[in-house]
C-alpha cells in the first residue's frame, strides 16, 4: 500500500509507523484525494473518529486534523493526518463515509475547524451560542463562556 501511495502522490504524503501504529502525515493539497483513495482502492471501510491537535506556536500551520480509518476486509487501521492554518478548511468526508458527520461537528465545536463541504456544520456539544472553542490550548481548563452561563442558568461562572 504505501509503494502504490508513494507512486501515486510522491512527497505528498509521509508514511510513517510510530509504537507500530501506521499513520499518513498528507499535504493538505492531496488529502481528501488521498481519502477518497482510502476507502475506495484500500478499502478502508469505516472512518473511526476525526479529530484534530492543536499548536498554536506552530504559526501557520496551527492545527494537525487527524482521521482514524479501518479496514474490515484487511483488519487493519491507519490514521491520516494534515496541517493546516488557523482558519483554513479541510475536507469533509462525509460523502465517503456518513460516519464522519458527528464527528466533523465535533471538531468543528471543540476546535472550531471548519470542513468544505460538510452538509450541516453547527455545534454538536456546546449550545449555539458558545463563544470560544474548549480544545484549543489557549481555552484555558476553567474557562467558560461567562455570558452564556449568566444569561442560560442565571449563575456566575465557576459555581
Amino acid at each position: 500500500m504505501v509503494t502504490r501511495l508513494r507512486n501515486r502522490y510522491g512527497s505528498g504524503i509521509d508514511p510513517k509507523t510510530y509504537l507500530g501504529q501506521n499513520y499518513i502525515i498528507a499535504d493538505v493539497s492531496v488529502v481528501g484525494e488521498l481519502l477518497q483513495v482510502m476507502r475506495d482502492e484500500e478499502q478502508f471501510d469505516y472512518c473511526v473518529d476525526v479529530t484534530a491537535v492543536h499548536y498554536p506556536q506552530r504559526k501557520g500551520q496551527e492545527f494537525d486534523v487527524v482521521w482514524v480509518l479501518y479496514s474490515f476486509p484487511r483488519n487493519e487501521r491507519v490514521r491520516v493526518k494534515t496541517m493546516i492554518k488557523d482558519g483554513d478548511p479541510a475536507p469533509s468526508v462525509v460523502e465517503l463515509w456518513a460516519s464522519a458527520n458527528w464527528l466533523e461537528r465535533e471538531c468543528y465545536d471543540m476546535f472550531g475547524i471548519r470542513f468544505e463541504g460538510h452538509p450541516d456544520l453547527r455545534r454538536i456539544l456546546l449550545p449555539d451560542g458558545w463563544q470560544g472553542f474548549p480544545l484549543r490550548k489557549e481555552y484555558g481548563i476553567t474557562q467558560q463562556d461567562n455570558e452564556w452561563v449568566k444569561i442560560n442558568l442565571g449563575i456566575e461562572s465557576g459555581r
